[in-house]
C-alpha cells in the first residue's frame, strides 16, 4: 500500500482519489502527504538563478478555503469558476503565483503571494535573479521598477498583442515571457485533477 501511495503522490493524484482507491482514511493519507512534502519544501533553493537572461510573470489560481467552515454566506469556502474582476489576491480567492525562470538553465523559482503589488513582487524577483541579469516580463506594474535595481529590464506589451520582440536587431526575438507562460499551463494542468485546493496549501 505504501508503494501505491508514493506512486500516487509522484503522479500528482489527489489525496481523496488515493484514499478511495486504497480504501484508507483520507485524513491519515493527507497527513502522510504533508509529512512527505515537508522536507522538499525545506530544501527549496534559496540562491539566485545563475542565468544572465531570465523571464518573470504572474498567474492567478482559483483557490478558496475548501474544508474550512464558513458561517458567512457571502464568503463561501470555494468559488467555482471564480471570475471576480480585477487582479487576483489571496483575499479574493484568486491566489497570485509569481514565477522566475532562467532561459539557459531552465531553473525555476515560484512563490505564492498575498497580492501582486510592486512592493510584494519586486523583492522576490530580486532574490531570484543575479544583480546583473537581464529580466524579461510583460508590462504589469508589478515589474515596473526592476530596471532601477541595476538589472536590465525589457518588456513585451501583451495589451497590444506583442508576445516577443527583437530588442538588439539580431533577428532573434529574445524579449518574451513565453517560457514562463508555458510553465503556467503545466501548473494549471497539474492542479486541475484536484478539483479545488485550499489556497494556503498552494505554497
Amino acid at each position: 500500500m505504501l508503494i501505491l501511495f508514493l506512486r500516487g503522490v509522484v503522479q500528482g493524484l489527489p489525496t481523496k482519489l488515493l484514499a478511495d482507491e486504497l480504501g484508507c482514511d483520507y485524513s491519515t493519507l493527507l497527513a502522510w502527504r504533508h509529512r512527505l512534502q515537508a522536507p522538499a519544501l525545506a530544501e527549496h533553493p534559496a540562491e539566485a538563478i545563475p542565468d544572465r537572461r531570465v523571464e518573470t510573470d504572474e498567474m492567478f489560481q482559483n483557490a478558496g478555503e475548501k474544508g474550512t467552515a464558513h458561517s458567512q454566506p457571502n464568503d463561501p469556502p470555494r468559488r467555482r469558476a471564480n471570475k471576480r474582476e480585477g487582479r487576483g489576491t489571496m483575499e479574493n480567492d484568486r491566489a497570485p503565483v509569481v514565477g522566475v525562470v532562467g532561459q539557459e538553465t531552465g531553473q525555476i523559482r515560484l512563490a505564492v503571494v498575498e497580492d501582486t503589488q510592486q512592493a510584494t513582487v519586486q523583492p522576490l524577483v530580486e532574490e531570484a535573479t543575479r544583480p546583473d541579469a537581464t529580466v524579461y516580463s510583460d508590462e504589469a506594474g508589478s515589474f515596473a521598477q526592476i530596471g532601477q535595481t541595476a538589472r536590465v529590464h525589457l518588456t513585451v506589451n501583451h495589451g497590444r498583442y506583442e508576445w516577443a520582440r527583437d530588442a538588439d536587431g539580431d533577428g532573434r526575438r529574445e524579449v518574451h515571457d513565453n517560457t514562463m507562460e508555458g510553465i503556467w499551463i503545466g501548473l494549471r494542468n497539474f492542479l486541475r485533477p484536484f478539483r479545488a485546493i485550499h489556497k494556503r496549501y498552494l505554497g
